[in-house]
């Protein structure tokens, strides 16, 4: 038998206080001392203990004491304090590549983005500016009083857990090194697909401080479908990103929803993102092509011309939503998940969309009778993903806090 392995103080006491913080961030109001004890499970004499480390630290603060009741002393509410810890994110998408830094309460502390196709582009050089960007970003944060905890990278295809990118056709990239890129090793980034960090931001309380009932809980199970030039998809089950065995589930973009459609980059035919992917959207609907379909101006246009319901936009978003309820109903009807979030160029539809999305796919559920679909729009801006990696930087303060309160 393997011998047990012991706990020291500083283990527990590392525990105890991210679970502190994490019941702070997913709670919608201040919270007590007492209500943290009880939320918690911990006793009110560790909470004495802990409260003080977080105070001390600028990591929390102590708002104003509620009025005095008829019995005991007036409780004093704690929150986040903002101006003292971000993450940094970073992402190289089909559209540009840029940085962010999140503080823990949810504010934008500063951002950088540079706008331009990155078809065939050399990873050098994207990489190159990309730490550019990220050393003006944290110059930016050091010198407005931050700690940057941690870095969280986005990428746009299949990416491993020993930070390899097998592969971005999208970009045109395959097998890279991430680690021998400066700004990686240097920031030592937790690196991961595009859609992951994007489902992730869409997580209330995951890594920053959550500011009301979005509609869905912390814990909650969905699938996120992220629409760029393809789509990209993420499968979260209670509250945590479910990558499968080698990292690389939740591609609902190569779900086939035509057996002899159109061919595919990735090598098969009909699937999704050859319907309702950006690209292939404007495309359809004729506004432009080829590499003037990967220009924001083109999906500005697309959006003008479905809104004055242009008939052949109006078709060519018809068949897409057609495309992404069979890709929606496979997909719930494999892994039993009944919310489905969307992000990227289809939040740009509205609400509307996604109600049409839900009534016909509800029918589609095989179990329907016990299964009530929810399709929703993301509240995160448009860069979800760069968002999800400033919280991916975040977590590495969330899970080991003790470290940075020491230092």
């Amino acid at each position: 038998m393997a011998a047990l392995r012991s706990i020291n103080q500083d283990d527990l006491r590392n525990h105890n206080l991210s679970v502190v913080l994490d019941t702070m961030l997913r709670s919608t109001a201040p919270m007590s001392r007492a209500e943290l004890a009880k939320a918690t499970g911990l006793t009110k004499a560790t909470m004495s203990l802990l409260v003080p480390m977080l105070v001390s630290s600028d990591v929390v603060r102590e708002g104003k004491p509620a009025p005095m009741s008829a019995y005991g002393r007036p409780s004093t509410p704690l929150v986040i304090g903002g101006g003292r810890i971000c993450g940094l994110g970073l992402q190289i998408n089909t559209d540009g590549y840029g940085v962010t830094a999140l503080d823990l309460d949810g504010r934008t502390v500063v951002e950088r983005w540079v706008a331009q196709p990155m078809g065939n582009t050399d990873p050098e050089d994207i990489f190159t500016e990309l730490d550019v960007l990220a050393r003006e970003c944290e110059a930016f944060a050091s010198e407005q009083g931050y700690h940057i905890v941690g870095a969280g990278l986005a990428l746009p295809g299949l990416v491993t857990a020993d930070k390899r990118l097998l592969t971005a056709r999208n970009l045109g990239w395959e097998q890279l090194e991430l680690d021998e890129f400066p700004v990686v090793s240097r920031l030592e980034v937790r690196a991961d697909n595009e859609a992951n960090m994007a489902a992730l931001a869409q997580v209330p309380g995951y890594a920053t401080q959550r500011k009301s009932d979005e509609g869905l809980n912390p814990v909650d199970s969905f699938i996120y479908v992220s629409t760029d030039i393809g789509i990209g998809g993420a499968v979260v089950r209670d509250g945590k990103v479910d990558s499968g065995m080698h990292g690389f589930a939740g591609e609902v973009g190569h779900i086939s929803v035509a057996l002899d459609g159109k061919p595919c980059r990735c090598g098969r035919k009909g699937c999704l993102e050859m319907y309702a992917g950006r690209k292939a959207l404007i495309e359809a609907a004729g506004v432009d092509s080829g590499d003037q379909a990967l220009r924001i101006e083109a999906v500005d246009e697309l959006i003008r011309r479905w809104k004055a319901k242009e008939q052949r936009t109006v078709q060519a978003v018809d068949i897409a939503v057609d495309s992404m309820v069979s890709a929606m109903a496979s997909a719930i009807n494999i892994l039993d998940v009944d919310t489905v979030i969307l992000g990227g160029l289809w939040q740009r539809f509205g609400t509307g969309v996604a109600n049409m999305i839900e009534q016909r796919l509800q029918p589609q559920i095989l179990g329907s009778s016990e299964i009530a679909v929810r399709v929703r729009m993301s509240n995160i801006g448009t860069r979800a993903a760069l968002n999800g990696a400033a919280q991916v930087g975040l977590r590495c303060f969330l899970d080991d806090p003790l470290e940075f309160i020491n230092s």
